[in-house]
């Protein structure tokens, strides 16, 4: 059974608590009434992008005189009084922290009648905009809402996207801005400019860290770059399993061509405007021939698009990788590998199993239960498989395991090795069987998975199958992992 590539639609937006923007206030008036902590911070916000901020407070705060005298950009003026209307005059934002609902109600009234966008702290039914927060990698700056749900849940999303985005992306940014009128004078057609500023991404995310100079500049504008290809390792599933490496991949991809084994969440990670196509290779129902993707991987390059081929788990472990690398420099293109998260290390990380347990594994060994004809290989070592001071992590499995279970315990293997079938592992509805290995394929023929499955066999697990057997009643666990 065989199907054809096919391009997946990217899906429209969907609702918006709130819409993203950004002020520019460089040299524009800013109000901000009270001398609080909190006060001082927005106050800070607004001088560092550029504003000329006017503080009004009866009491001005020790941390407000600081800012006062020590500001990050724009003037910080301290009016010790209370604030008037005609404060409001002229005004480009208006912020305030309110000691109750009817003070901050007389704030927000005022800056309205004035046609000044106001904020009042922490009381969102006054704001006609909220502060997110901020990773700063000026001018790259991002901000991040909860729409005044949760601050604190906004501040841990920050710190995640502060671990992704490069410290050295701030100088690309400014490189950004300071060339950008150099290539406007050059009246490049759109695709011209389009493809030059594609050019100058892929060199950033290539090279965080690099200082840009005028040679970037040159080499942009000449592009000599050869076409190349990325195998991309994608996890077992759970997307914050991602490398940064493989998210930077994903984020200057013009095409990804991606497996069914894929996570649909790990594709959120590529640029909107990236072609997403399924080629998906699935045993025993219609796939891509591996030819037929060949080929699409090899014309896409050629083209001059930046191809990742995204491939669940890692690509060097049953992914067909070798075969993928030898078509690309045959056709002398240039192949980089991402490695990722396999399925045996996801699926024991939540089992919270070592796979090489001191005195009960001395070796792990990885076994695809899949051969090129769909059915079992022929080449399998069967002694080694029953060696009982190895672990092994059969890939592929589901309908194969029968037969290699039968034929593993005729070589040796003991009936009563402890044995967990892991379907989709990482992923919020991952599944785990737990069970002797005789046991396991009638248990999984029973409840046939509908996801990709991985079996773990050995003595390292015989602690997990024990208490998943006690907390059944002493009969072979069935449990739904739910995400930590």
């Amino acid at each position: 059974m065989s199907r054809t590539p096919a391009e997946i639609a990217t899906s429209r937006i969907g609702a918006l608590a709130r819409l993203p923007a950004f002020f520019a206030l460089q040299g524009k008036r800013a109000i901000v009434a009270g001398g609080s902590p909190a006060a001082t911070w927005k106050a800070e916000l607004l001088s560092a992008a550029g504003a000329a901020v006017e503080v009004f407070a009866d009491i001005a705060g020790e941390e407000m005189r600081a800012l006062a005298t020590s500001p990050p950009r724009g003037a910080v003026m301290v009016n010790e009084r209370a604030w008037r209307a005609d404060d409001f005059r002229g005004a480009a934002i208006a912020v305030a922290d309110c000691a109750d609902d009817a003070e901050a109600a007389r704030f927000a009234a005022a800056a309205r009648a004035a046609g000044v966008p106001v904020n009042v702290i922490d009381r969102p039914a006054f704001c006609d905009f909220s502060f997110g927060a901020i990773v700063n990698r000026s001018p790259l700056v991002i901000a991040i809402s909860t729409d005044g749900a949760s601050p604190v849940f906004g501040q841990a999303i920050r710190a995640k996207i502060e671990a992704l985005i490069p410290k050295g992306f701030a100088r690309w940014a400014e490189a950004a801005r300071t060339w950008r009128p150099r290539v406007q004078a050059v009246a490049l057609p759109f695709r011209g400019r389009r493809s030059f500023w594609e050019r100058f991404t892929a060199r950033a995310i290539a090279a965080p860290d690099a200082a840009p100079s005028d040679a970037d500049l040159d080499a942009l504008f000449s592009p000599t770059a050869a076409p190349a290809v990325t195998l991309v390792g994608a996890g077992p599933g759970d997307p914050e399993l991602l490398t940064l490496r493989a998210v930077r991949a994903l984020q200057s991809a013009d095409v990804i061509l991606f497996d069914d084994l894929v996570a649909p969440d790990i594709l959120d990670f590529a640029r909107r405007e990236a072609k997403k196509m399924l080629v998906g290779k699935t045993g025993h129902a219609p796939s891509c021939k591996q030819d037929d993707i060949n080929a699409l991987m090899i014309s896409l390059a050629k083209a001059g698009r930046r191809v990742v081929r995204l491939k669940g788990g890692d690509p060097m472990i049953f992914g067909r990788a070798d075969e993928e690398i030898s078509t690309c420099r045959a056709a002398g293109i240039a192949v980089e590998v991402v490695p990722g998260i396999t399925t045996a290390q996801g699926a024991a990380s939540r089992l919270l199993v070592s796979l090489t347990r001191r005195s009960q594994a001395r070796r792990v060994q990885y076994l695809t239960g899949h051969g090129r004809d769909g059915k079992l290989p022929a080449d399998i070592d069967w002694a080694s498989l029953a060696d009982p001071a190895v672990t092994t992590v059969v890939y592929m499995p589901t309908k194969t395991l029968p037969a290699l279970v039968a034929s593993a315990v005729e070589a040796g293997l003991d009936p009563a090795t402890p044995a967990v079938a892991v379907e989709r592992a990482t992923r919020t509805d991952e599944r785990v069987i737990a069970a002797t290995i005789a046991e396991l394929p009638a248990r999984l023929a029973a409840e046939p998975p509908s996801g990709p499955v991985v079996v773990l066999i050995g003595r390292a697990l015989a602690d997990y199958v024990a208490e998943a057997a006690s907390s059944e009643g002493a009969a072979p666990a069935v449990s739904t992992m739910r995400r930590l």
